[in-house]
């Protein structure tokens, strides 16, 4: 389940919860689309071109480790071409033949220590990202939330929040306000110039969260 379907499930089941209103009064609704707030926003580009940098530093450092096990793979080649040669007396082969079995054992232990970094490096990018996703997703459920209270509505649906099946939320909402442009301009007033272009020219997902290990949500 994703961050934005957590923060607006609740809301979605207790409007379907609601069975009756009276005849004489009206509920105030408004849509809005949470998934075009995040991508919008410009803390969240700006977040993801921090992301980036930082994702552009691990490999660089794993393409220097890379670089150095493809010179021992090297070296190996050569002493097996070496150990082949049909001229060279025992005492040369064995002695070659232990320095090929100490660089293949370096050769080992470096790239295991590589694909060992490259895990711990990019799982601990990736909690940090979601957790800067999980601020930003926050600080925009809140601004909701107060426009929710200014203008009296009675309920604000997330019109690009999914369920299980993939199905979205809200299907159909009679004359619903949409104030997804005006929290829009809202979050982005004092955005410094640049930062709206996503890098690449890409947008951030908002990202998903891995469900307990229980299956539960």
């Amino acid at each position: 389940m994703t961050l934005i379907r957590r923060f607006f499930t609740l809301a979605f089941a207790a409007s379907l919860a609601t069975t009756a209103v009276a005849e004489d009064s009206k509920l105030h609704i408004a849509t809005v689309d949470m998934q075009e707030l995040f991508k919008q926003y410009y803390r969240t580009n700006e977040a993801q071109k921090q992301i980036n940098v930082e994702r552009a530093r691990i490999q660089k450092e794993n393409n220097e480790r890379l670089a150095r096990i493809r010179e021992l793979e090297e070296k190996l080649g050569k002493l097996r071409k070496e150990l082949e040669d049909p001229a060279i007396n025992d005492s040369k082969k064995q002695a070659l033949f232990k320095d090929w079995q100490a660089q293949q054992q370096e050769g080992i232990a470096l790239d295991r220590e590589r694909r060992e970094f490259l895990q711990r490096r990019n799982q601990a990018l990736n909690e940090k990202m979601v957790q800067r996703m999980k601020g930003i997703l926050e600080e925009i459920r809140k601004l909701v939330e107060e426009k929710a209270k200014t203008d009296n509505f009675d309920y604000v649906f997330d019109k690009s929040g999914l369920s299980t099946s993939q199905v979205p939320f809200l299907l159909y909402t009679k004359d619903a306000t949409d104030i997804t442009t005006g929290l829009l301009k809202t979050l982005n007033k004092d955005a410094p110039a640049g930062s709206l272009t996503a890098p690449d020219d890409t947008k951030p997902e908002i990202p998903v969260v891995p469900a307990p290990a229980d299956g539960k949500e």
